[in-house]
Parts: structure tokens; sequence; C-alpha cells
């Protein structure tokens, strides 16, 4: 699968950290894996363990986040993924419309792995929670840095603030797992 380079929002620059890159790792009839490597890591605020289970406004600090736009429509679904192991799922008619919690049977599990000067989150996702057919994707976070300073990383900026709903960001593509 190919790695993406994720771009930070112009208007909100992060302090130590350089780069971001998302990955999808892997889709098969259970799991739908990622992985988020952040470098400058040093001053990155972790989220403490909080424990599988979903939690709302999970981007008001560290969270990665995937949204899934199956082709040819205009409905999508996001998820929003925390070190702290909460997670939430979202459905939208249209661009931030009609948002409605996702059914979501199995929960995502999410692991983040800190270096000296680097940080790895792994998600996994149930394929069972996921559009059963090929999807336009946004692979976004908001980082949160010592000092309250965040960033807000997408594949894609177009407007002045972020804006991770917005078409645009919807950069990659996921291929239905094989056998649907």
């Amino acid at each position: 699968m190919e790695t993406h380079e994720l771009v930070a929002h112009e208007a909100y620059p992060p302090a130590d950290v350089t780069s971001v890159t998302a990955r999808i790792v892997s889709r098969d009839t259970n799991w739908l894996q990622l992985r988020w490597r952040i470098e400058g890591a040093s001053k990155l605020l972790i989220p403490r363990l909080a424990g599988k289970g979903r939690a709302d406004e999970l981007w008001r600090t560290t969270c990665f986040e995937i949204f899934l736009k199956p082709h040819g429509g205009s409905s999508y679904c996001e998820f929003n993924l925390s070190p702290s192991e909460r997670w939430a799922a979202y459905d939208f008619s249209a661009p931030r419309e009609a948002m409605t919690d996702r059914p979501v049977v199995i929960e995502p599990a999410c692991t983040i792995r800190q270096g000296s000067s680097f940080a790895i989150f792994d998600a996994a996702i149930p394929e069972s929670a996921l559009p059963a057919t090929a999807c336009a994707v946004g692979l976004s976070c908001i980082l949160e840095e010592q000092g309250g300073i965040k960033s807000f990383w997408a594949l894609s900026h177009n407007k002045d603030q972020p804006d991770f709903h917005d078409p645009t960001c919807f950069a990659a593509c996921l291929d239905a797992p094989a056998g649907i």
C-alpha cells in the first residue's frame, strides 16, 4: 500500500513536528489496518490511556482520523482514533451534514509507540464497520505539542482554516476487500 505525506495547515504550524506520513497497511475481510508516523515528536502530547470505548471530541488533542467516501455518492463516514484507545465513528450525508453515530459492533484497536524523536500510531478498524465498497479516503491528524500548540495535518488543505471534511482532502483510494 502507498505511504502518503500529510501536510500541516499553514495557519497552524507545528512546534517540533517535522513531518507526518499515513499509510493504509492492509485491508482484508476482517480489518483495515492503518499507520501514522510522526517525525519530531519529542514534545508530542499523548492522551492518557482511557481504555477502549466510544467518545466524542477526541480532536481536541492528539487524534488520528480517516474519512471514507464510497465512489459515486456524497455520503461518507469518519473515524476518530485516539492514543487513549478511545474512538468515534460518524456518518454524514454530505460534507458536515446530518451527522449520526456510525454503528460499530467490534471496537477499533489503537496503539502508539514513541521513540526519542518519532512516534508511530497504529490502528485497526473492523471491516464490519466500513463501507463494503471502494472509497475515496481522507487521512489526517491533529497533533498537540507541549505548550498547547496544535497542528492540523491532511493530504491536502483547500481553505483558510483546517477542514478535513473538504472533498479535496479525500485524495487517497481504498479498494474493496477481496471477496466482497
